[in-house]
């Protein structure tokens, strides 16, 4: 077979929750193999291995990234870990598709971006929502003029509480609102940039921690402005009393509200409301992590740019530091040395 068509060979660091719907499915469409996984629990492992279809169970995160069938990794593991494994893996010579945030601040993501670039090998942060058609006719609907001149970007991304004891409350492992979700609001007001005049910048944030939980945030509300003058806010919530995902652009002449483009796959809803009237359409269902997918492999294979690279993820973890600091609370922690394999 053409090396450049050949599947692409992928481990899994972790049995995570996520990865059925965010790699396991996304292979399985694309025909990319899933080579091996590894994480803390051998028999767990091995139960998500025969359910899903990876070919072998390997006995930890090292002997992952360090194994010769492995091309490319995929890290879905707690937000404290991503800085650490996507260096591991880059001094392995693997390239590496990150889920978000692509580390724990922007220090740590310099320095996995360097190391890339160093190497030779791709990193890609995992903003899938991107590579969606809700997302990309989102776009298109502001650059073709018909909602007249952009003058707001609205992202909400909110979610009812996690348990008390799930990852994304716990300080350590480098969660709160921001980094689960606000990640995404943030992505989504910078990813406008190309049609709001240049990169956003944070005007002011506010913000609360969660009781009982110091430095660990429950809501944040940013608001931004373009170099244009075209402003934009991006929120989110941890606590809210239902699910909402929501990217909207505001025009002179009318508005574009995507009803979930975080998981266009449940609802691939987009209503335009102009001057000329209302309609809704709706782009398509096929999993936007499977978009992804099929970037990634273009890039390994043939070398087309996802502009989700490295360097987007360090811009994103610096806006993200930037809201920290504006709502009185530290950006999380340095974690590369960090022994906890959560």
């Amino acid at each position: 077979m053409d090396p450049e068509e050949a599947p692409l060979r992928i481990g899994i660091l972790g049995a995570s929750r996520v990865s059925p719907t965010s790699i396991v499915e996304p292979a399985r469409l694309t025909g990319a193999r899933l080579v091996a996984v590894a994480a803390r629990d051998r028999d767990r492992t091995q139960d998500f291995a025969d359910r899903y279809g990876v070919e072998r169970v390997l006995g930890s995160y090292e002997d992952l990234v360090h194994d010769p069938e492995v091309e490319a990794i995929y890290n879905p593991l707690a937000n404290s870990l991503h800085a650490r494994w996507n260096l591991a893996a880059i001094a392995a010579g693997k390239h590496v598709l990150s889920e978000k945030p692509f580390a724990a601040n922007a220090a740590e993501a310099r320095e996995v971006r360097d190391a890339g670039k160093r190497a030779g090998v791709k990193v890609v942060d995992g903003f899938h929502y991107l590579y969606h058609p809700v997302t990309k006719r989102l776009h298109e609907l502001v650059a073709s003029g018909e909602l007249g001149e952009l003058q707001r970007v609205e992202t909400m991304v909110m979610i009812p509480p996690p348990p008390p004891e799930d990852p994304r409350w716990s300080l350590p492992l480098a969660g709160g609102a921001l980094m689960d979700l606000g990640c995404y609001s943030l992505h989504a007001i910078r990813a406008m940039a190309p049609l709001a005049g240049g990169n956003p910048t944070l005007i002011t944030a506010r913000g609360a921690e969660r009781t009982g939980l110091p430095g660990v945030d429950e809501w944040v509300d940013a608001e931004l402005v373009y170099p244009s003058g075209i402003t934009a806010t991006a929120r989110c919530d941890m606590n809210g009393p239902r699910a909402e995902m929501t990217y909207r652009a505001i025009g002179s002449k009318g508005q574009a509200t995507v009803a979930n483009f975080i998981l266009p796959h449940t609802d691939d809803s987009l209503e335009v409301k102009t001057t000329h009237g209302q309609r809704i359409e709706h782009p398509g269902t096929r999993s936007s992590y499977t978009y992804q997918l099929d970037a990634f492999a273009a890039l390994i294979r043939h070398g087309i740019p996802m502009p989700t690279d490295s360097d987007d993820a360090v811009q994103t973890m610096e806006l993200i530091d930037d809201c920290y600091k504006a709502i009185g609370l530290e950006p999380r922690a340095d974690t590369r040395n960090e022994t906890n394999d959560y």
